[in-house]
Order: structure tokens, then C-alpha cells, then sequence
């Protein structure tokens, strides 16, 4: 072994060292980066020469992945944000540059990245704070998640047209010991095809056969003075055909037909199918009164005066874009100011055999390699991969602790390597003083 060669070993000590330093600098500089992973330190020993005569070889270090382990999740007040626990990464794609007022276009890359904290930009894209847009799989115009393929997903900022109500529901109680003719009378508003709320009245009257009730609707005037709309009269009968008492036995109409019936075992929907007229607009609409024989919607029970208990409804006024949020299925929902919601889009979890051979790219992402293996793309929780909590963002997988005790051991290491540079040195001197 040459001093030389002491010398280039102590030197690549001193490279590896500096190797190591700068990885430990990258992880203490973003302990507090969303979704940012640690780089480790590695070191492999170099030989040059083996056996009786082994000559000094050297060190090398190499940067080891962590990729795969966890960071700290907290909640945060962002609704957009997501954090993944376990295993995988969000598909994301890269805006590219382009000319204001032109579509945006992305890098053909195939991107992940941990960092969760999405926002809507000003496109209209969840885009994280390196400026990595969301991809996930999108709901057609079919109603149907294109599971197929991964596409950005950007919220549509534009309102929906009103939805005509085409269902009403409700529950009340008519008093058992009602005389004859006497009732009570409900009120049910409903969305029209333009949606305006409208009434429709819904009067009951104690008939004159035993446990037989008569319902009339009607639409009231649309202006002053006017006559209400008939909607037809109907009769409703509890305790028939075997249904227990107080319940819903049999329904017909005003031709004395029969719409409906107890059958045993048979939990049927005791429905009305009327039809509006609102300017000259057709809308139907299903009134469920209850299910036959059940205790649930219109019953016939003891008690003083008609009793409403509820009266629900479909339907809704036009609405504007309101909020959108990130559900933990990873079901991107869309909220409008007139209370109805719509789901755009599904974030799936991508996973790879090997994440650690990942390669690492500015701003948290990571690129697809062949060492890394095929992407599996699986809806959050299955097979194996992470979850997701909304809300909420997963922080850097950094130890500031553990980095300060690596930090002492890479000066310690580094300084150690420079004594070996300065002993080589000294001998090289002795050694050039021989011939003086």
C-alpha cells in the first residue's frame, strides 16, 4: 500500500463524507415540505487490490430512498387537502408553459407525488403547492368513472339547471275516532320544470265507510282570485286485505280502481302517480304515502287531530357553484348553493413494487422508471394501498434529531479523513527530505 494510495482513500472518505452531508443538509432544509422523503446514507467499500498485498481502495456513498415510509398526518382546515396513510402515491401531471388564454397543456411524463395540499387554481384544477395537478378518474358525461385511464381533474365552475321535483313523501297521523268529513289539510311544496316552488294541497276527509279515508289534490290558483286545479281524489283504506291495523291496506282512485294493496310479505310502496300542470308544463309526480302494512308514512292511530310528522321531496332551484370538497373514498364532489352536490371525479392510489427506485424530481414528484416495475392504479384502501383522510396533508418523513446525531458522525468521519490527508502529507515530506 503507497501513501498515495492512503492519500486518494482518505479522499474519497472525505467526498463520501460531504456525499452524506449534503443529504442530511436536503432533509433538515425540508423537515417542513408536504410530503417531502428522506434521502439516507449508504456506504460501500471500493478494493482495489485483495489478499497479501491489498492495496487502499476508498469508500463510496450512495443515496438511499425512503419513499415508502410514512410521514406525520395532520389535519389541516383545507378541504381540498389529501393525505395518504400507507402505501402508493397520487398520479399527478405537470402544467406546462403555455400562452395565456390557450388550453393548458402537461408534461407526457407519468408523475406522483406524496404532497397533498390541493387547491383549485385559477383554471380550475386541484393543484398541490409545487403546482402538480390531481389526476384521477373522471366521470363521463354517462354518469359513469372512466376507470380506464387517469385525466386531470379540474372542477366545472358552471351552475345546473333547476331539477323538477318527481317524488313527495309523506308521514302523518289520521286520528282513529275522527267523525265523519272532518281532517286536516298539508301543504307540499314541489319544484316546477323552471324551478319555482310551488304548493299542491293535500286534504284528507274521514269517509263514511269504517277505516276509510278520502285524500284530495289540488293545485292552488296561481293568482288572486282564481280557482285551485284539481289533481284527483283518491281513497285510502287502513287495516284491509290483512294489513295489520292503522296501517295502509288498499289505495284506488277516484273511479274506485285500485292502485294498490296489502300483500303479505310483500313490503310495497303505497304510491300516487298524479301529474302537475304548471304553464302549461306536464310534470309527474309520485306521492308515496308509505309502505302497505308498515307503521311508516300515513297511518291510522288514536289521537286528538291530524298529526303531520314529515313531508320530504326530490328536486331543486337552478344552483351555482359553490364549494367543492375530497371526500376519504376519494369521491371529488362538487357543492351548489341550492343544496345539491354531484360527484366529478374518483382519486385512485397508485402503487409500485419497488417506489424506492423512483426517480426524484423537483417539487416533491417523483417519475417512472423500469427498476421501479408497473404502476398499479386501485381505488384508496385495496390491495394493499393507502387510505385516504381529507382534510388533512402528510408531512415530511424527516427526524430533525436523527439527522443532528448523522450530522455529528459525518464531521467526526469527514475531519477523521483529513488527518489521514495530513499524516500522508507529512510522509510524502519525510520522504523528499531522504535525499538532501
Amino acid at each position: 500500500m503507497s501513501i498515495f494510495g492512503s492519500l486518494n482513500t482518505a479522499v474519497s472518505g472525505m467526498n463520501a463524507q460531504s456525499r452524506a452531508l449534503g443529504h442530511i443538509a436536503d432533509n433538515v432544509a425540508n423537515s417542513q415540505t408536504i410530503g417531502y422523503k428522506r434521502v439516507d446514507t449508504s456506504f460501500e467499500d471500493l478494493v482495489a487490490a485483495s489478499g497479501p498485498t491489498r492495496a487502499a481502495g476508498g469508500v463510496l456513498a450512495r443515496a438511499d430512498a425512503t419513499n415508502d415510509i410514512q410521514g406525520a398526518i395532520a389535519q389541516v382546515e383545507n378541504p381540498l387537502a389529501l393525505a395518504l396513510d400507507g402505501r402508493g402515491f397520487f398520479s399527478v401531471a405537470r402544467p406546462i408553459s403555455t400562452p395565456a388564454g390557450t388550453a393548458t397543456t402537461f408534461d407526457p411524463r407519468a408523475m406522483y407525488s406524496r404532497a397533498g395540499d390541493f387547491q383549485l387554481n385559477a383554471e380550475g384544477y386541484l393543484a398541490n403547492g409545487s403546482g402538480d395537478v390531481l389526476q384521477g378518474w373522471v366521470q363521463g358525461a354517462d354518469g359513469n368513472m372512466d376507470a380506464g385511464r387517469l385525466q386531470p381533474i379540474r372542477a366545472d365552475r358552471t351552475g345546473i339547471a333547476p331539477q323538477p321535483t318527481t317524488s313527495l313523501g309523506l308521514s302523518a297521523n289520521l286520528p282513529q275516532g275522527a267523525a265523519i268529513g272532518t281532517g286536516g289539510t298539508t301543504e307540499a311544496p314541489y319544484y316546477d320544470s323552471l324551478g319555482t316552488l310551488r304548493t299542491m294541497n293535500l286534504t284528507w276527509s274521514r269517509a263514511a265507510a269504517d277505516n276509510t279515508w278520502n285524500l284530495d289534490l289540488a293545485q292552488p290558483a296561481t293568482a288572486a282570485g282564481g280557482a285551485a286545479t284539481p289533481l284527483g281524489t283518491y281513497s285510502v283504506s287502513f287495516g284491509s286485505n290483512g294489513a295489520p291495523a292503522g296501517t295502509i291496506g288498499e289505495v284506488r282512485d277516484g273511479n274506485g280502481a285500485v292502485l294498490g294493496s296489502y300483500a303479505a310479505g310483500i313490503p310495497g310502496d303505497a304510491l300516487i302517480n298524479l301529474t302537475t300542470n304548471v304553464g302549461g308544463v306536464a310534470q309527474p309526480i309520485a306521492l308515496n304515502l308509505g309502505r302497505f302494512g308498515a307503521a311508516d308514512g300515513v297511518t291510522q292511530y288514536a289521537g286528538g287531530s291530524y298529526e303531520l310528522r314529515s313531508m320530504d321531496r326530490d328536486g331543486a332551484p337552478a344552483g351555482a357553484f359553490a364549494s367543492m370538497a375530497v371526500q376519504d373514498d376519494g369521491r371529488v364532489v362538487v357543492n351548489y348553493d341550492n343544496g345539491a352536490s354531484r360527484t366529478i371525479a374518483q382519486v385512485p392510489v397508485v402503487t409500485f413494487a419497488d417506489a424506492d427506485a423512483l426517480e426524484r424530481l423537483s417539487g416533491q414528484a417523483f417519475a417512472l422508471t423500469p427498476e421501479a416495475g408497473v404502476q398499479q392504479v386501485v381505488a384508496a384502501g385495496t390491495s394493499g394501498s393507502a387510505t385516504l383522510q381529507s382534510a388533512a396533508v402528510e408531512g415530511a418523513n424527516v427526524d430533525l434529531a436523527a439527522e443532528f446525531a448523522r450530522l455529528i458522525v459525518a464531521q467526526r468521519a469527514y475531519s477523521a479523513s483529513t488527518k489521514i490527508v495530513t499524516t500522508s502529507d507529512e510522509m510524502l515530506q519525510e520522504t523528499i527530505s531522504l535525499k538532501r
